[in-house]
């Protein structure tokens, strides 16, 4: 009789346990735009952007156009980084990807830092480094970022750039 009456666990145990999982990519990819939030844009990310238009100008190169959609994807990635405490480019190809089906991106790339309190310092170490300053000074055509801080007020940042 015990049995019997654990029958219908042992089942569902056993069709939970054989399931298998239908994600693609793709779903993957679009699930994104279920989470995207367009904060309202603060004076650090405005200057972040004229900083980085000022040195492409200086060093002969057009300047970016902002884009809404682009900001999106970098907020979700600044607020994963504030949630995590860690700075990463986890999940870039879903959000390289997302660009790319959903704007007509041809080719996505990012920058990310923390702990930088102002725009000046924060592109300035971009600058610095080679492989940012290869991304800011790189064949794109907009761009957007974002800048949140975490509990105790270390600010995270993502700046994406995109070439459609």
């Amino acid at each position: 009789m015990k049995l019997l009456t654990k029958l219908p666990i042992l089942a569902l145990l056993a069709v939970l346990s054989f399931s298998c999982s239908t994600d693609s990519i793709d779903e993957k990819v679009n699930s994104i735009e279920l989470s995207l939030k367009t904060p309202q844009t603060k004076t650090i990310e405005v200057e972040i952007l004229e900083q980085i238009n000022h040195h492409r100008l200086s060093v002969g190169l057009k300047p970016l156009t902002d884009m809404s959609v682009v900001k999106s994807v970098a907020f979700s990635h600044t607020d994963y980084m504030v949630d995590k405490d860690q700075i990463s480019h986890d999940n870039f190809f879903t959000r390289s990807n997302y660009l790319k089906e959903n704007v007509g991106a041809k080719s996505v790339s990012e920058n990310v830092a923390y702990g930088y309190t102002s725009a000046e310092t924060v592109v300035k170490a971009w600058l610095r480094s080679e492989g940012h300053r290869e991304t800011i000074e790189g064949d794109f055509t907009y761009f957007d970022v974002s800048a949140e801080k975490n509990a105790e007020g270390k600010w995270y940042y993502t700046n994406i750039f995109i070439k459609k």
